[in-house]
């Protein structure tokens, strides 16, 4: 992950500046990547299946269960991440498929024209 940031291992002792990271999100972070660092990477995506919500892990449902001013942090964060971005730009910063049709993408921008209007 650090060579994709174009970083490596030669300045393990290199201070990483994160700016927008306050102390318990950033131990929410850790702490759900040491848990996860020995995972399997996911499989494909396989466009025929459904995705499912009800097949979380019970460790992450509990990791999930945080209080609300830490559910707002990261509510803050998510949104900070997106705005001023296109959707297309939104969909590669999270890693989701666009799986809407060009007329269902019309029908969208039709129904929310009112709040792009300046």
């Amino acid at each position: 992950m650090l060579e994709d940031l174009g970083m490596d291992d030669e300045g393990d002792d290199d201070p990483v500046p994160l700016p927008n990271v306050n102390a318990a999100i950033l131990k929410k972070v850790i702490q759900w990547c040491t848990h996860h660092k020995d995972d399997p990477p996911p499989p494909e995506d396989d466009e025929n299946k459904e995705k499912r919500t009800d097949d979380i892990p019970v460790w992450d449902q509990e990791f999930l269960k945080v209080d609300q001013g830490i559910l707002f942090e990261l509510i803050l964060t998510v949104a900070n991440m997106i705005k001023g971005k296109t959707p297309e730009e939104i969909r590669k910063t999270f890693n989701i498929k666009n799986d809407f049709t060009e007329e269902d993408e019309a029908q969208v921008h039709k129904e929310n024209q009112w709040c792009e209007e300046k």
